[in-house]
């Protein structure tokens, strides 16, 4: 019994395939987005389908989440990336009782009652300031690749401060403070500490451990650590961060297609 999850996401396309007799998943993958979203998630679907030697007729449901879920009129249903999220990360990290997901456009913080029911979340998705869309202007102004920002910035000794809330004008700011003279080093080290007191700000109280950290944006090495500084809480990067909504999406049509649910 095969079942889909499609995360179509701000920044990609995320698909995974889902056994439910076996209870593994059977295969993943990632797109670019675009303007064709719909199309694009089509073409994500049927050749992650073709290299797992499966046809649509195998797939007897499938969910759809994220920005653009309603445009994907080809799937059973849709659901919000919070249920999806706290769906997937609790299915790879049962004992997740918070959830940070920081994403190309947006972060959220997810509460967790037992067995991975959403208590309560906050959502931060008016400035990409404070997400992957920010580490990626920082990058090109630094002329590095995302891996390398955490590089970087474990020479700073003395982490600027980065006050702007708009990722236009702290863009501005950066430039200011390499005119200034300031180190790369800290530089990129007081982006990391300005995105990590945003997501603490949206925390508001302080989040029930353990806290699992997902979205592309667990990807960035120094996030974790910068989060788990400002939290003063011990934080864990979900296994394939970029996948848990997706993996969601799959465990749920599987919970509504299937003769039983999946545990």
């Amino acid at each position: 019994m095969i079942f889909g999850g499609i995360d179509a996401g701000s920044r990609a396309i995320k698909t995974v395939l889902w056994d439910n007799a076996a209870r593994k998943t059977v295969a993943m993958s990632i797109k670019d987005q675009g303007v064709a979203q719909e199309k694009l998630a089509f073409q994500a679907f049927d050749e992650l389908l073709h290299g797992a030697n499966l046809s649509r007729n195998d797939v007897l449901g499938i969910v759809a989440t994220g920005y653009g879920r309603n445009l994907i009129s080809w799937a059973n249903t849709t659901i919000t990336e919070i249920t999806c999220h706290a769906r997937g990360v609790c299915h790879l990290v049962p004992e997740t009782r918070s959830i940070i997901e920081i994403g190309g456009q947006d972060s959220k913080i997810i509460r967790l009652e037992d067995r991975g029911t959403v208590r309560d979340f906050s959502m931060n998705d008016r400035c990409a300031a404070g997400c992957g869309r920010f580490l990626e202007v920082v990058a090109a102004r630094m002329q590095v690749t995302l891996p390398q920002l955490a590089e970087i910035s474990k020479n700073s000794r003395h982490p600027v401060s980065i006050s702007s809330m708009c990722v236009v004008f702290a863009e501005t700011e950066i430039v200011g403070l390499l005119a200034s003279n300031a180190l790369p080093a800290d530089i990129v080290a007081g982006v990391f500490n300005a995105m990590a007191s945003r997501i603490s700000a949206m925390a508001g109280r302080t989040l029930e451990a353990p806290i699992c950290f997902t979205g592309g944006v667990a990807l960035v090495p120094g996030m974790q650590k910068a989060l788990a500084e400002i939290l003063e809480r011990e934080i864990s990067v979900c296994p394939h961060p970029l996948y848990t909504g997706a993996l969601g999406a799959a465990l749920i049509a599987a919970s509504r297609y299937a003769k039983s649910e999946i545990i």
